[in-house]
């Protein structure tokens, strides 16, 4: 993106509150990162779940700044307003200036709309210790949508606080076009003016505080609309997809067809999610959480089961029998969360394992007049055969050790090691006033894609040690902090890496009074 349109996006950001003077609650926040490595790559940890502003070059680096009001200025009001902008001027970055963040909400009540560019936690997992949410994660750079949501738990009444939902609704466009066609040389497959839809929903079972609750999720995602650009044996190909309003009804609830398509029609739009569940055990010293993250890419890990009573002959493609295919639970993100209330040099643990090899197994084929059974496996994940897959800015949209584009040599926007088995361990802790530390441990074994199979599996491991310190408020350093971090890859993976990592940043809150 050109500078001078990246200043034309945030003053339109700002537009709207260009009368309001800033409050106590504004604040205005600077931040130098820089980067350096001995290796192929910058090592996993250091530059993944980054929201995107990250770069997998030796050496890299950022200049940002940001000024963000808080909704926090109008908590007591039936109505209240905040706004961001967060522009990032950037050394070997997939681009020289990055409009990071870039919107105005607005919140009734309990309800709130989001206007532009914000980075959105994930739910259900810790922000620092996990691997990451496999369908919305914290890995690609923010995508500009109109969003509405419950944000926070909503306690459905007559329930005495037991039952409570939140949600949210969001559509929006990919801002990558010009990335793909440099990444790709216009030579595979890539999009422009991709669409995107997200939806999200969750439930809480059980009183906040008390020994025990549930929380139960489902996080959906859509690609759609937009310009594909495709390869039939080297020669281009060209499909315009729908994007008007069907295709935004489809991409809501999956239904239609993909554009071109002959006698097997599938739902319009690159559809995916996850089925999410947390169970929380609260005591006064500690708080044990467990909770589980299931991908799908259509309706075979969706539903686990599928239609497969077509005819034969003739009646090949009409439905016949009363006859299914049933599809096997084994893709999980499981993990386990231990969190010490009293234990300042150790008080989160997080322990992940996740398995996505299977993905409804390795066959799939669609009935044909020789051959009427139909089996929907091969899902692979995170790719898609007309969209350029669950990426933004080659940064994959979910979990990180799904290997993002951008590792990719040969010029394809696809996801290239999606089958994979992981161990992954993270500790915290605040030894100190001021002090904040983490650690990351991965194990990971990849095995390719079912399309593009390992010829043996591939390890990897990658590490990162990390520490935090946020001066007093009594300090004459109040307001700045300084985070060094060190992160090491071994394997074929990601490369063989060692990094650090230095960030300084000063966060200053404005008064007017």
């Amino acid at each position: 993106m050109k500078p001078r349109n990246a200043l034309i996006l945030v003053q339109l950001a700002l537009l709207p509150f260009a009368s309001q003077p800033l409050s106590a609650q504004t604040d205005l926040q600077m931040e130098v990162q820089a980067t350096t490595t001995s290796g192929d790559n910058t090592p996993l940890w250091l530059n993944a779940n980054k929201y995107g502003l990250s770069s997998l070059e030796t050496t890299n680096g950022h200049a940002r700044v940001g000024v963000f009001r808080s909704m926090d200025c109008d908590s007591l009001q039936r109505f209240a307003f905040a706004y961001g902008a967060d522009v990032a001027i950037t050394h070997h970055h997939t681009s020289t200036v990055v409009v990071q963040q870039a919107y105005a909400e607005a919140r009734w009540l309990k309800g709130l709309l989001t206007v532009g560019s914000k980075q959105q936690p994930m739910q259900l997992k810790n922000q620092e210790l996990s691997t990451g949410s496999q369908t919305l994660g914290v890995n690609a750079r923010p995508i500009p949508s109109v969003r509405v949501e419950l944000p926070e738990y909503w306690s459905v009444p007559f329930t005495k606080d037991f039952v409570a939902l939140k949600g949210h609704i969001a559509y929006g466009i990919q801002t990558d076009d010009r990335w793909q066609k440099d990444f790709t040389h216009e030579q595979t497959k890539y999009t422009e003016h991709t669409l995107f839809h997200t939806k999200a929903g969750y439930l809480r079972l059980g009183k906040p505080g008390r020994m025990v609750s549930l929380e139960l999720g489902l996080e959906m995602g859509c690609q759609f609309g937009g310009t594909a650009h495709l390869f039939d044996k080297g020669q281009p190909l060209t499909v315009d997809n729908d994007r008007g309003a069907k295709a935004f009804l489809h991409a809501f609830v999956p239904a239609g067809g993909e554009s071109g398509e002959g006698e097997y029609k599938n739902k319009e739009g690159n559809h995916l999610g996850s089925y999410m569940l947390r169970l929380n055990i609260d005591r006064p010293a500690w708080r044990l959480s467990l909770y589980g993250d299931h991908f799908f890419e259509d309706s075979s890990q969706m539903l686990f089961f599928e239609y497969d009573g077509y005819g034969e002959g003739e009646r090949w493609n009409e439905w016949e029998h009363s006859r299914w295919f049933i599809y096997d639970l084994r893709d999980m993100l499981l993990g386990v969360e231990l969190q010490l209330k009293h234990h300042r040099w150790l008080d989160d643990i997080v322990a992940e394992y996740i398995y996505t090899k299977h993905q409804s197994g390795p066959i799939y084929h669609d009935r044909t007049p020789s051959l009427s059974d139909h089996v929907g496996g091969a899902d692979n994940y995170y790719n898609h055969y007309i969209h350029a897959g669950w990426q933004h800015w080659g940064q994959v949209i979910g979990n990180p050790l799904y290997r993002s584009p951008l590792y990719n040599t040969d010029g394809t926007v696809r996801v290239a090691n999606n089958r994979f088995v992981a161990w992954h361990l993270g500790l915290g802790g605040s030894p100190i006033d001021g002090l904040r530390y983490r650690l990351l441990a991965t194990w990971q074994q990849g095995f390719g894609t079912y399309d593009y199979p390992a010829t043996a599996p591939t390890y990897n491991r990658s590490y990162l040690v990390e520490g935090s310190y946020r001066f007093a408020t009594t300090s004459r350093l109040h307001g700045w902090s300084v985070t060094a971090a060190l992160g090491i890859d071994h394997g074929k993976w990601t490369g063989n890496n060692v990094g650090a990592q230095l960030t300084v940043a000063k966060r200053l809150r404005i008064s007017n009074r």
